[in-house]
């Protein structure tokens, strides 16, 4: 029909925020818009807020897994020597480390004593892993050699020992300080095995970003290990840097056929794939119940326009009568509702993305408020709380909450438009 008009004409948009600026006394809901719109940037930065640190999360898990641990550790099986001993010693492990450093994709690969002893300083305890490994390969592993979070001087790595800033801390020692190692498992005598203590310089203290990594931890020259492990001539394990380690399974086939039978392989996705999945799921879950959040914001959208419907019976039926058809009806309320939900998710994005840059300062102003205490690393692993803004993130929040904006909006919306005009001016 020629005079038929456009749907979202300019006209409809300017019957709508009428109605949307309309003051109770006449016939408006603005207390209940407001309501509505409150209830969205809400629910939409909390959102946003939780994915993020989520996301924040897991990433610096990740993040400290890669940056401090070998991404593919290769074991020998367990096999019996000469005198029926079971051991698991890698007697050719420069040769093993070689070949499996021809593979394509590895970085690195390098031999490594690991054991399980006692330090020991200023009449302190703590119970260490010791970790032997040459000051070349420390050097290759970015959260350990990091200048900006530790302190001391690794080219002296070879004259003492690196530790953990946890170990440091627990211990009471600084660079220059001694410590002293001790192992159950020391020297062998005709009277038995007597327990090994040799003292070690400080000369290195990292903060690998990880409690329970920094709290344990300590490097030892991969020479003087063996000796102090009686590992003489021989290797734990090869420890293997790849090059993409978030694509660590394509790896182990190559792998394995380079280093040839008698060997395991334990990634990292192996290591921490139990914990990872369980994030994934508590993702999931709580995407849900935030979704479920929203949902509640938007149904105050549904009362306001119920109620702006039931004030406006009188408008209706006069633009009815103007020749205003159930379409054009409709479109008014439904650009009603959809403007409530547009600025409450537009709010909601701001909130949640100034709390997702700015989480250190409000973290830091809570701690301060709540008196100190509340992020214990030794229970979560990480010294802060991370959050890390995905513009994946992002979009699925604003999609979720316009998507349920406009939705819920059509129902009174079509309730308006199918309103009765003769009704609607019965008793005018």
């Amino acid at each position: 029909m020629a005079g038929r008009t456009p749907p979202f004409a300019p006209f409809e948009f300017l019957i709508a925020w009428r109605y949307l600026r309309a003051r109770r006394s006449e016939g408006g809901v603005s207390v209940m818009t407001w309501i509505s719109l409150v209830g969205i940037a809400l629910a939409v930065f909390a959102l946003i807020a939780t994915l993020a640190v989520r996301s924040g999360f897991r990433a610096e898990f990740v993040d400290t897994i890669l940056g401090s641990n070998a991404h593919v550790t290769l074991y020998p099986q367990a096999v019996q020597d000469e005198n029926g001993r079971v051991t698991r010693a890698i007697t050719d492990y420069e040769a093993l480390a070689g070949q499996v450093a021809t593979v394509e994709g590895v970085s690195r690969a390098a031999p490594l004593i690991k054991g399980q002893v006692m330090a020991n300083a200023n009449g302190r305890n703590s119970g260490v892993e010791v970790f032997g490994i040459t000051e070349e390969d420390l050097l290759a592993i970015p959260r350990i050699a990091d200048p900006e979070t530790s302190y001391g001087d690794i080219a002296r790595f070879g004259e003492g020992v690196a530790i953990g800033s946890g170990v440091a801390r627990e211990l009471g020692v600084t660079t220059g300080d001694r410590i002293r190692l001790i192992s159950p498992d020391g020297v062998k005598t005709a009277f038995g095995t007597s327990p090994r203590v040799n003292a070690y310089e400080v000369v290195y203290v990292f903060t690998a970003g990880r409690y329970d990594i920094d709290r344990t931890r300590v490097y030892l020259p991969f020479a003087e290990a063996q000796s102090y492990f009686n590992r003489e001539g021989t290797a734990d394990e090869i420890e293997i840097m790849i090059d993409d380690p978030e694509n660590v399974q394509d790896m182990v086939r190559p792998i394995a056929l380079a280093a040839g039978d008698g060997y395991m392989i334990w990634t990292w996705r192996d290591a921490s794939g139990a914990f990872l999945r369980a994030l994934d799921i508590e993702d999931n879950v709580m995407f849900v119940i935030l979704s479920i959040l929203v949902l509640i914001a938007a149904m105050n959208i549904v009362s306001g326009l119920i109620m702006l419907v039931k004030n406006k019976g009188r408008d209706i039926g006069i633009l009815r009568t103007m020749g205003l058809t159930e379409g054009s009806v409709l479109r008014v309320f439904f650009i009603c509702g959809a403007f409530t939900g547009i600025i409450g998710t537009l709010a909601g994005v701001i909130l949640g993305c100034a709390f997702a840059i700015w989480i250190d300062p409000i973290f830091s102003a809570v701690n301060y408020v709540a008196g100190g205490g509340v992020w214990d690393p030794s229970v979560r692993g990480l010294y802060n709380l991370p959050a890390k803004l995905q513009l994946q993130d992002v979009l699925s929040a604003v999609g979720l909450s316009l998507g349920l904006s406009f939705i819920v909006t059509i129902f009174p919306a079509r309730r308006a438009a199918r309103m009765n005009p003769v009704e609607a001016l019965r008793y005018e």
